[in-house]
């Protein structure tokens, strides 16, 4: 049976962390509540429901992340160390260490039902990862490296994107990231990145940097219309840009779109050394 199409948004502003974390939640909540008349949702009664699945591509202002694998005492003293730097900190509840997002590195929020989608959820991270292994190689012709963790790697050393998915009753949250110019590299240099203690971030421009390869300025919008394209090449779907017709979401996202209006603007690195 064809899938549906994806619906994607292409956010032309930095979110704030908060905000885009509530939109995921409440668009989850109109997914579930679409399919609530059937526990647990049949195969056919789902074919018939009416909610989307959703793509946002978006990039956040510069914030740190911290996971639950952290104790209290060390989640105060890094939240105190890295709110020195300019940037916002937020405690999750993903599993994981700390980790950085911000401007110049593309953040996916897949918003899916892979049970009327008939994916298994390691499929769905296999497809996610492939899709961005092919967006490097075949995109921007740099190298991968195949590593044992989870993500997209330049070298044993150097890591270009991550991936951390939720999914609840088959509806997922959450993402990838991968970092395009080098702007959040001084960021990540601050911490332990998702706590790989002998990895480094890096990012497309500094991969094509240390290949001597010297191209375009690398547009961060026509980077996310690519992404876009390219998941309805992986899952075998069309892609459609989200539309007022999905009036509950459009209003939501437009929503944290006049939040991003309002925000301003926002530090381009960190302001000082917070060693």
């Amino acid at each position: 049976m064809a899938l549906r199409p994806i619906l994607y948004h292409i956010f032309p502003k930095p979110l704030p962390y908060l905000p885009a974390l509530a939109l995921q939640e409440r668009i989850h909540s109109i997914q579930a509540r679409s399919r609530d008349h059937d526990k647990p949702p049949s195969q056919t009664a789902l074919q018939m429901s009416t909610h989307p699945d959703i793509l946002l591509l978006l990039e956040h202002r510069p914030v740190y992340t911290a996971g639950r694998r952290q104790d209290a005492q060390e989640l105060d003293e890094e939240r105190r160390r890295l709110e020195k730097s300019g940037a916002e900190w937020v405690a999750t509840q993903r599993g994981g260490e700390t980790t950085y997002h911000g401007p110049g590195q593309i953040v996916g929020y897949p918003l899916f039902d892979l049970t009327r989608m008939g994916i298994r959820t390691r499929d769905h991270v296999c497809r996610t990862q492939t899709l961005l292994k092919n967006f490097v190689q075949q995109r921007h012709h740099v190298p991968v490296y195949e590593s044992a963790h989870t993500g997209v790697f330049f070298s044993d050393t150097e890591k270009l994107a991550s991936i951390g998915m939720q999914v609840r009753h088959g509806l997922t949250s959450h993402g990838f990231a991968i970092n395009i110019t080098s702007e959040p590299l001084s960021w990540f240099n601050q911490v332990v990145a998702c706590g790989l203690a002998d990895v480094r971030a890096a990012s497309i421009q500094s991969a094509k940097e240390k290949s001597n390869e010297k191209g375009q300025e690398l547009d961060i919008l026509q980077e996310r219309k690519v992404l876009a394209k390219m998941y309805g090449e992986v899952y075998g779907t069309e892609i459609e840009p989200l539309s007022p017709q999905q009036e509950e979401i459009w209003d939501a996202v437009k929503e944290v779109e006049e939040i991003a209006n309002k925000a301003g603007g926002w530090p381009r690195a960190p302001v000082r050394s917070i060693n």
